[in-house]
């Protein structure tokens, strides 16, 4: 093929394919006709001169995956693709988060909050899965004392629970008393004991990775004063704060009452749950933290994460 040719075909393909510039368009600006600029792209696709490669999302997810195995604590996970919006995207991510308890054959399942949780919720309403092989769900925090649905955990787990066929348990406790005296005489009652028993026989944990600051961010002056600066916090899951080298923070102040952290960390699955919006220096503080198991996250979101993880 003459260089003259090549040029030309080159440059159509260029405008065509990097410059998204329409057919007719090509046509109008180089006085040929519509036809011929189509016979111009075919030239240069058997040609060698354009060179189409179709990528499968599934190959993508699982490079990322297992790039993820080789360098933290995640054994296995779902990675979606970008929806046309964060709604889309949120309702991929809430599927993929139930396919995974399904895969997993969760029985005992603990569930934080958060808005990916209030969207997997929704998801579930829409998609009933009464057979699943899920038996209890449980909330791993208090309830907020805000109306937002994605923050009112044993109304988030009874409809799970319906929509599950499982059997809900609760914890008629609130997430953030007015301090650590208050929490300390809430965690002394049957209530506590009850659903500690329950957290001991959980076989999955379905956390949210937030970012931090993030809402709500409830008394958190009062609860770590200026630690959470000082340790330059940036996620949050459940109502703990860990900084991007993956330290939790913690305080002898803390009053909030969810399941403890070594609790937590003995869970035999902890799946990681990001929304959309998660950022990537929230979900690598989370990954070097070592909690997670399993994770379910855009594929964007983990691609985007440097590879000495």
């Amino acid at each position: 093929m003459d260089q003259d040719r090549e040029r030309r075909l080159a440059y159509v393909a260029r405008r065509y394919y990097l410059d998204e510039q329409k057919q007719s368009d090509i046509a109008r600006e180089l006085g040929i006709s519509r036809p011929l600029v189509s016979r111009l792209l075919s030239d240069a696709r058997r040609l060698g001169v354009v060179q189409i490669t179709v990528r499968d999302p599934a190959d993508r997810s699982a490079g990322l995956l297992e790039r993820l195995r080789r360098s933290t604590s995640i054994r296995d996970g779902v990675l979606v693709e970008d929806g046309g919006d964060d709604d889309a995207t949120n309702q991929a991510l809430s599927q993929g988060a139930v396919e995974l308890l399904h895969r997993l054959g969760t029985r005992r399942l603990g569930v934080g909050w958060g808005y990916l949780i209030g969207q997997l919720v929704t998801w579930l309403e829409e998609n009933p899965q009464p057979d699943s092989s899920i038996s209890d769900i449980c909330p791993l925090v208090g309830n907020a004392n805000i109306p937002a649905r994605n923050y009112q955990s044993n109304e988030n787990v009874r409809l799970m629970a319906q929509q599950l066929g499982a059997r809900p348990h609760f914890l008629y406790l609130p997430a953030l008393p007015e301090g650590l005296e208050e929490k300390q005489l809430l965690c002394s009652t049957e209530v506590y004991r009850q659903i500690c028993s329950q957290w001991a026989q959980l076989d999955t944990a379905l956390v949210n990775i937030g970012d931090y600051p993030s809402s709500p961010d409830f008394a958190s002056l009062v609860r770590y004063g200026g630690l959470l600066q000082r340790q330059h916090a940036c996620g949050r899951m459940l109502v703990y704060y860990f900084n991007e080298a993956g330290t939790v923070i913690q305080s002898e102040q803390d009053f909030a009452i969810q399941i403890p952290i070594d609790q937590l960390k003995r869970c035999p699955n902890i799946i990681g749950v990001c929304s959309a919006n998660t950022s990537a220096k929230a979900l690598r503080g989370a990954l070097r933290s070592g909690f997670f198991t399993h994770l379910v996250a855009r594929a964007g979101l983990v691609k985007s994460l440097r590879a000495d993880m």
